[in-house]
């Protein structure tokens, strides 16, 4: 199988790193961020960005960078763990005998920072979240083609995670961050730029990555590189950039 999208804006944050010369320096170097930090959000109401954590801030900061105020574009959000630490302080509640908040209960789903943001933004377009293990950003994009191939002009995909915590992070099997990134995708279009992306059963055993799946893809993305391979639950993924025909 074999897709083709064009990316016409971007935007990313992680602790540290938020303006596009700061990701484009990273890329040349790039190196796992560290840090506790998260983004200001002026753009949501005080009232709803309080509701929301440093992964939340984070996936709606991006979103509201690549989205450029635009309303009835679909949205694609996929995170693997979405906020795991919200879900594991209601397991930890639970587990002492106490009373789950129903609002803490709300905001750990996996849809709830999307309805959060599209709640803020009044946009009733169509929100899907995607939730595909390692392999969730090569998964937003297969959603994201369905929704190109349907009719949408444009696609906004947004991706995000966070390091596992406390009891949780025996689990991992990647390097943990926290991070959000988003692209605005459209159809591919003749004479123009474009990436492609192709998926087929893994060879073997994987080397450990350095950085987790949707960073090396951000990665890929601003340094230019001509191909990415990734290999997740036994499925090989294979991003290319092709210059204008």
């Amino acid at each position: 199988m074999n897709l083709a999208y064009s990316i016409n804006a971007w935007a990313a944050y992680a602790p540290g790193l938020a303006t596009p010369p700061q990701w484009q320096a990273w890329a040349q170097a790039p190196r796992l961020p560290l840090g506790e930090g998260q983004p200001e959000l002026s753009e949501m109401p005080a009232m709803m960005r309080r509701r929301l954590g440093p992964l939340g801030r984070s996936a709606a900061q991006v979103a509201y960078g690549a989205h450029d105020g635009r309303l009835g574009i679909p949205v694609v959000l996929g995170s693997r763990y979405g906020d795991a630490t919200r879900s594991l302080d209601l397991l930890a509640d639970l587990a002492r005998g106490e009373a789950v908040s129903p609002t803490a209960f709300g905001l750990s789903v996996h849809n709830a920072i999307g309805a959060m943001y599209s709640i803020a933004r009044g946009d009733r377009a169509n929100y899907v979240s995607v939730a595909a293990g390692a392999a969730s950003p090569a998964a937003c994009l297969v959603e994201a083609a369905g929704l190109l191939a349907d009719g949408a002009p444009e696609v906004l995909v947004v991706c995000y995670d966070a390091p596992l915590p406390g009891a949780y992070q025996t689990f991992e099997d990647e390097p943990g961050a926290l991070y959000g990134w988003a692209w605005r995708v459209g159809p591919a279009r003749p004479g123009h730029p474009r990436h492609e992306l192709r998926w087929g059963a893994s060879a073997g055993a994987a080397p450990s990555p350095a950085l987790p799946m949707g960073l090396d893809l951000l990665r890929f993305f601003l340094a230019d590189d001509p191909e990415l391979r990734r290999e997740a639950d036994g499925t090989a993924w294979t991003w290319s950039r092709h210059d204008a025909d």
